[in-house]
């Protein structure tokens, strides 16, 4: 499937998050106009609609006219911009050279309504996809796995429990969201919902500590939330504030136990169906991702090494780099293998629809990282092993752990300054939410909205603080 395509399939998918599940006939016609990267069409469309469709649909146009201001956001410096923009970092680069990165995609760019147009990071990017900075990049990504390792060894020095946990800490945080003053009328309510962490094998004993506003917690949905509501005052920024705490700890298998450990997978059991099938809308597993995984494992029939040699395949071939807008994707694996680079998040799915494509089980995880110095958004994943049971995956840090000493650790382990809060991609919230999200696939920042529509992020803005980590005696 190609760029074309996928944008093809873009806005339909961003509506199925709003639950409506039938495509009225006006939609495929403003599809191809959006896929053809002719917005200005595809609005005229809209606005010629009947009154009582703009009525009924109101919700699907909002989130269709969303879908293009957010390409236009992420697309949005001029070609003279954005040679300018290199020429000050690299005055020798040559028109030819430009032009090179371009058809390579380590510059990334579209056509939008007869404009080239660039992607916003797409400059930034540069220095982390083309060839001439591998070396640069390289030595980037060895400053990372010795950060990495001591972790690693620090979490050594405690024996692990019965379910291969060990080092468990209790951590403290504060997660704060603030609406701009008069991002919406005075007196209207603002509806909020924000990251929560959920109970699995490495998380236990989640308790909240505290808000500035009464709680409602998620319930059912694959993102886990606490939800507030609060009234906007007039000059006033909104403030949601909460805290809580929980248990953590680091978990790995080495790659020979688990072989040793290994048993046959019960393929006709419904967990393993649902694990190695599809997941509309990121999780597709096509002929040609079949093909792929093949290619990869080259005849290597265990699932331990076939799983290792896909995250290794990933860590090799899919530099980091920044991301366009994943509400913004129709299919992001097949955007990855497009582009050839992804973020953590990208890779992660990428990963889970290779293994799966081998009869792997495979699933989502993501929250907060929390390194000391390094909190951040980050994705991962799951992988199933028959006798073992769901063991950690992050191939985005194994980026930096390929060819070292810990070569394998995070293809089945994953260190403790984690906060998974999601165990699931593009779920519906709980509460429900009415409009279509800021973040589509993923849940961390937050998501806000009011009466007449969501509030993107340039509304408002939240912060994840780390209290304590505290040791476990």
């Amino acid at each position: 499937m190609k760029a074309k395509k996928c944008l093809l399939a873009l806005a339909a998918s961003a509506i199925a998050l709003t639950g409506m599940a039938v495509t009225p006939d006006w939609q495929g016609q403003v599809d191809e106009l959006i896929a053809q990267g002719e917005f200005a069409r595809a609005e005229k469309v809209m606005k010629s609609l009947p009154k009582r469709v703009r009525q009924a649909d109101a919700v699907r146009i909002d989130s269709l006219r969303t879908i293009m201001q957010r390409i236009r956001t992420d697309f949005r410096i001029t070609p003279e911009q954005g040679v300018k923009m290199i020429r000050e970092k690299m005055p020798e680069a040559t028109d030819a050279q430009i032009q090179h990165w371009k058809d390579t995609r380590a510059l990334e760019v579209m056509n939008i309504d007869g404009k080239e147009m660039w992607f916003r990071k797409s400059v930034g990017n540069l220095w982390l996809l083309g060839k001439e900075f591998a070396a640069q990049n390289a030595a980037d990504n060895h400053e990372s796995f010795l950060t990495r390792r001591k972790y690693y060894l620090e979490a050594m020095r405690t024996p692990a429990d019965a379910n291969g946990v060990r080092d468990w800490r209790r951590v403290n945080i504060t997660f704060t969201l603030d609406v701009k003053a008069d991002a919406v009328p005075a007196g209207e309510t603002l509806r909020v919902w924000m990251p929560y962490p959920y109970e699995n094998l490495r998380q236990r004993n989640i308790r909240l500590e505290g808000s500035n506003h009464p709680v409602t917690m998620s319930e059912g949905s694959k993102h886990h939330t606490v939800y507030m509501e609060a009234v906007a005052v007039k000059g006033q920024p909104t403030h949601f504030e909460y805290t809580f705490s929980y248990d953590v700890g680091e978990r790995h298998y080495s790659q020979q136990d688990l072989i040793a450990m290994l048993e046959p997978y019960d393929t006709a059991s419904d967990e393993y169906k649902r694990y190695t099938g599809d997941e509309p809308r990121h999780v597709i597993i096509t002929d040609e991702m079949r093909a792929l995984a093949r290619k990869i494992v080259a005849g290597e029939t265990n699932p331990v090494l076939q799983a290792a040699k896909v995250y290794e395949w990933i860590g090799h071939n899919l530099p980091w780099a920044g991301a366009r807008e994943y509400s913004t994707l129709a299919n992001i694996p097949q955007y990855v293998l497009e582009n050839n680079h992804g973020d953590c998040g990208q890779v992660a799915l990428l990963y889970i629809t290779l293994v799966r494509s081998l009869g792997i089980p495979a699933r989502w995880e993501s929250g907060w990282m929390l390194h000391p110095d390094e909190i951040n958004y980050h994705d991962w994943a799951e992988t199933y092993f028959e006798g073992i049971g769901w063991v950690p995956t992050d191939p985005s840090f194994g980026r930096s752990a390929v060819g070292t000493a810990m070569n394998d650790y995070y293809a089945t382990g994953i260190d403790l300054y984690r906060m998974a809060s999601n165990e699931g991609v593009g779920d519906v919230l709980s509460p429900a939410k009415t409009y279509i999200r800021s973040e589509t696939v993923d849940f961390q920042p937050g998501e806000v909205e009011w009466r007449k529509g969501n509030l993107f992020y340039d509304k408002w803005n939240s912060h994840l603080s780390v209290n304590s980590i505290t040791p476990i005696k």
